[in-house]
């Protein structure tokens, strides 16, 4: 039952999976983290793995950049092939003077300035949280491994290279700790589906310091962020 982006067949893929933007992160999780891996997809180089941590099931596979891309796929995951919970493994730029260079950041929220919800046709304005269990669990593990970590509302933004130049403060000025591309979409589908998902980011850059970290320090040197993430998928699997 292979889709148009994903050639998996049913079963190929556990009921939980980590989701990093760089599918070459989602290669390096599986090389360096899962035993027994099989690779179920290679289709548009979006490469996808399945195997086990700790005896448990779990799935890596990329999701590209923004929301656009991580819609598609993990759409594709909760509706076509029995995904349960999506924990996204990503990078961000910071918003606030305490949130600095490798910290872990849970995105509690999701903010946004897209309008990826119309498509739902609702009343107001609808606000993308993550699931409380597998946030729950994932401040644990954060905690367990010794991680700076913050929790709280971050920004999934539709644009990288912003023309509006006073928009970073605007939304740092709300105590948005830091912004990526893609979680609020994720947490959209995620509502839409009844099904489960949550945003683990590394800090990669500052939006108002100096300092940034290089692409194979964005590829390979989050292994904090990583372990947080197998850790809850494992206890996911153990429910």
């Amino acid at each position: 039952m292979a889709t148009p982006h994903n050639q998996a067949e049913k079963g190929m893929i556990a009921k939980t999976v980590l989701m990093p933007g760089d599918p070459l992160r989602a290669k390096y999780v599986a090389e360096h983290y899962l035993e027994n891996v099989t690779c179920f997809n290679e289709v548009r180089g979006m490469l996808g793995y399945t195997g086990t941590y700790e005896g448990h099931r779990v799935s890596v596979m990329g999701s590209g950049m923004g929301m656009p891309s991580i819609g598609i796929y993990s759409y594709e995951l909760y509706h076509f092939y029995d995904v349960d919970s999506i924990i996204r493994i990503g990078s961000a730029g910071s918003l606030q003077p305490d949130v600095n260079l490798m910290d872990i950041v849970i995105g509690q929220g999701a903010c946004t300035d897209s309008r990826y919800a119309y498509q739902y046709e609702l009343p107001g304005t609808f606000a993308p949280i993550a699931d409380f269990g597998l946030l729950e669990e994932a401040v644990k593990a954060a905690r367990d491994l010794g991680a700076n970590v913050k929790v709280g509302n971050v920004l999934s933004g539709d644009v990288f290279y912003n023309n509006y130049t006073k928009v970073n403060e605007k939304w740092a000025s709300m105590g948005v700790l830091c912004i990526d591309m893609e979680s609020a979409g994720l947490y959209m589908n995620a509502a839409a589906a009844h099904k489960k998902a949550l945003t683990i980011l590394t800090i990669s850059d500052h939006l108002f310091k100096e300092g940034q970290l290089t692409p194979e320090q964005r590829q390979t040197g989050f292994g904090q962020m990583m372990e947080i993430a197998l850790k809850t998928a494992a206890a996911e699997d153990g429910h």
